[in-house]
């Protein structure tokens, strides 16, 4: 880390990757403050096993009396179900498939958490996220640079696709430059109480879900028909029956109960105005396959202004289009009012509403929503 001797709130999460972010911060000297955010109350469709807020507080506390910091409790329930979830679910209802711990980062962690950060005196903010910030200097103007973790198993830069220079600005990554396994041996090592804490799944702050009992707080159930389509594309077949196509999402296996197939069937698209799901036999099936995908103008984001793209440009990129994917090389090509991504190798279940991140080396150097 470059920053020294600085004041810093930390999120405080109560896993072992905002502790040992916390542990190495009060390590290096900084002024440090504990943060703990309450987002999401409601247990609706939360599956047996995963962990309320309530026992994530008691881990936080527990970590910031180890470490010696004061910890603060935040209530953004609210604006996190205005920003966060409401859109989530609007972007089912529309058949699309969004990435709510993306809007979550972008809204709420480098957002409210920030300005609440900043009322109690900080000057920085600090996560527990696998990536890395670097800062140069182009022309007299600061320019902060997201990048990849060291641990690409773990990299998280994908999830903080839409922040701005402004919120990279004060963000601080103190594991970014570790592997996972470093990160749990300093645990250990150091007698934290979130060193054996199994990490989280599910959506950010809500936790893990069964995704169609959740979105039917919202989402009517209504019955349609289940269509498959053969591997040559041609006409299809009513094979069974759904109850609401936006309840599913391209490349889905879960959920169609419909067997007596010779391979898995595959969710290879939806319709929510016909409620319809099309679904095709096997993993491989031509259906889920896009070799090129576009992004509206309006909803492209650029991490550097200086990189951004102008009618016209065709640039060379890696990309992906979901957490964990290996980069894909691909061409991006800037029309008028979309940028086009081709990419070299066809890629499986690529699905509207999803956030597509593009990156140079290992800088992540903007992102978008998918349209199609």
């Amino acid at each position: 880390m470059s920053i020294l001797k600085q004041k810093i709130a930390i999120g405080l999460s109560g896993g072992v990757d905002s502790s040992v972010a916390a542990w190495l911060l009060k390590q290096a000297g900084h002024e440090l403050t504990g943060l703990f955010m309450i987002n999401w109350r409601d247990t609706t469709g939360t599956l047996s096993g995963s962990c309320p807020w309530e026992d994530d507080l008691v881990l936080a506390q527990l970590v910031a009396r180890k470490l010696d910091i004061p910890l603060d409790v935040v209530d953004f329930s609210e604006t996190y179900k205005q920003r966060v979830v409401d859109y989530m679910f609007e972007e089912y209802r529309r058949g699309r498939t969004p990435n709510p711990d993306v809007l979550c980062n972008r809204e709420i962690k480098f957002d409210l958490f920030a300005q609440a950060a900043f009322q109690r005196g900080a000057t920085h903010v600090a996560t527990g996220h696998y990536c890395r910030k670097d800062t140069i200097t182009i022309d007299g103007i600061e320019i902060h640079r997201l990048l990849a973790g060291v641990d690409a198993q773990k990299d998280q830069s994908y999830f903080l696709c839409q922040l701005s220079q402004q919120q990279l600005a004060s963000a601080v990554f103190p594991i970014g430059n570790m592997l996972k396994s470093d990160v749990r041996r300093i645990a250990l090592e150091n007698d934290l109480p979130t060193a054996l804490r199994k990490d989280s799944q599910g959506i950010c702050f809500v936790g893990k879900v069964d995704l169609p009992i959740f979105l039917q707080q919202k989402l009517e159930a209504k019955e349609g028909l289940i269509i498959e389509i053969p591997a040559d594309l041609n006409a299809g077949k009513v094979v069974g029956k759904h109850n609401g196509a936006h309840f599913f999402t391209v490349g889905q296996r879960k959920g169609l109960n419909v067997g007596g197939k010779a391979q898995p069937l595959y969710v290879i698209s939806t319709d929510v105005e016909k409620n319809i799901v099309y679904v095709g036999q096997g993993e491989n099936h031509t259906g889920l396959f896009s070799s090129a995908t576009f992004i509206y103008s309006d909803n492209i984001h650029w991490i550097r202004s200086d990189m951004k793209m102008k009618p016209g440009d065709e640039k060379r990129m890696s990309v992906r289009v979901r957490y964990r994917q290996p980069l894909q090389d691909a061409t991006l090509v800037m029309y008028s009012d979309c940028l086009f991504i081709y990419f070299d190798e066809p890629q499986r279940g690529i699905a509207p509403g999803q956030f597509a991140a593009w990156y140079i080396d290992n800088e992540l150097a903007g992102s978008g929503v998918i349209a199609v």
